[in-house]
């Protein structure tokens, strides 16, 4: 319902649950009640490791067979570099691409928030950059020896935007998506200790978020995408070190790029479109993202201009874990239609 209510017509769900969604069973299930309760198009990822454990693969084979989109350990990086390239040759076989997680937890070190001079005048631990770029590195190589499709997730730093920057003009088979909040916040957000600010990975600096700018505008991150994390209040309304890492994105994300890249001309309104729709149909292989003749009607209508201040007590998803409540953005999502079935009316979920 969040998805239908942010404009989102499918949505990949990530395999770090409970259970983790390492086998076919559980892909089938979530196929099968999503068919049957779901108001938008739910895709699966399987876990790249049984039970994420990262010993371990899981059975690629046959939840390429019952359904997955893609694997991924998201939440953590498989550590084990061996395990990972067996991984991603299997992927490739399937022509699943890898959604990878980058995060090495040797150099987070119980971090909390973005290590710099915000982490040091409030007395937080911080995660350092290179915790992020190191994987994506590592990640990097492996896919070139193994020729798997490999998307890098929620990028955040200016070293990983130049690494992958560096990848694609060697022509690897690289794409990268970059989240809201990443460009749309830095680190000093994290001042007031509101642990609707934490996240993973975190809030990072201005000339982080000044070269994720410049990478979408040259389409060196080619996807926006939410990382939704739903948590329950009890998990946020605590000490900032002690609450979990994530935000809920759903409902936010097309305002957040409408506010923050087309108003400030970093990209023009289409290369919004193509970020959030047309270039995740391709990296997937879905015959969606189109509005030719012929297509499946998945629609979304806009209006570009109606300003409005973020409400999270207005979100239809159980979880209001948001650093945006009260922010003033451009851009209401009017309709939803899924497969010609409207299920967003004038901004309100249909019954």
């Amino acid at each position: 319902m969040a998805a239908a209510k942010g404009g989102f017509t499918t949505i990949c769900c990530m395999p770090n649950t409970n259970p983790v969604v390492d086998n076919e069973i559980l892909v089938e299930y979530i196929k099968m009640k999503a068919e049957r309760e779901a108001v938008v198009n739910v895709l699966p990822i399987g876990s790249i490791t049984k039970g994420q454990k990262g010993e371990e693969l899981s059975n690629i084979g046959l939840m390429a067979q019952a359904g997955i989109c893609a694997i991924s350990e998201d939440g953590k990086s498989v550590e084990n570099a061996g395990l990972l390239k067996k991984a991603m040759k299997y992927a490739s076989m399937f022509n699943l691409p890898v959604f990878s997680h980058c995060e090495d937890m040797s150099l987070v070190g119980g971090g909390v928030m973005n290590a710099g001079e915000m982490a040091q005048r409030i007395g937080m631990k911080g995660i350092s950059a290179d915790s992020e770029e190191v994987i994506v590195a590592r990640d990097i190589i492996l896919a070139r020896s193994t020729g798997v499709k490999l998307h890098i997730c929620h990028i955040s730093t200016e070293g990983s935007v130049q690494l992958i920057r560096e990848a694609k003009l060697r022509g690897e088979k690289v794409t990268a998506e970059v989240c809201p909040h990443h460009f749309s916040l830095t680190d000093e957000a994290v001042e007031g200790y509101d642990a609707n600010t934490k996240m993973n990975p975190p809030l990072r600096a201005k000339k982080d978020v000044e070269s994720i700018k410049k990478a979408l505008k040259d389409n060196i991150i080619e996807i926006i995408a939410t990382d939704h994390a739903p948590h329950h209040i009890d998990e946020k309304n605590c000490e900032y070190d002690k609450a979990a890492f994530g935000i809920v994105g759903l409902e936010t994300a097309l305002a957040l790029g409408i506010t923050h890249l087309v108003e400030e001309d970093i990209i023009s309104p289409l290369e919004l479109i193509e970020k959030m729709s047309t270039n995740p149909a391709k990296l997937l292989g879905i015959d969606k993202g189109s509005l030719e003749v012929g297509k499946v009607a998945d629609i979304t209508i806009v209006d570009p201009n109606e300003e409005y201040l973020i409400d999270a007590n207005s979100f239809v998803s159980k979880s209001k874990n948001t650093p945006f409540n009260g922010h003033k953005v451009k851009g209401k999502v009017k309709y939803t239609i899924v497969a010609g079935k409207i299920v967003v009316d004038n901004g309100e979920l249909m019954d």
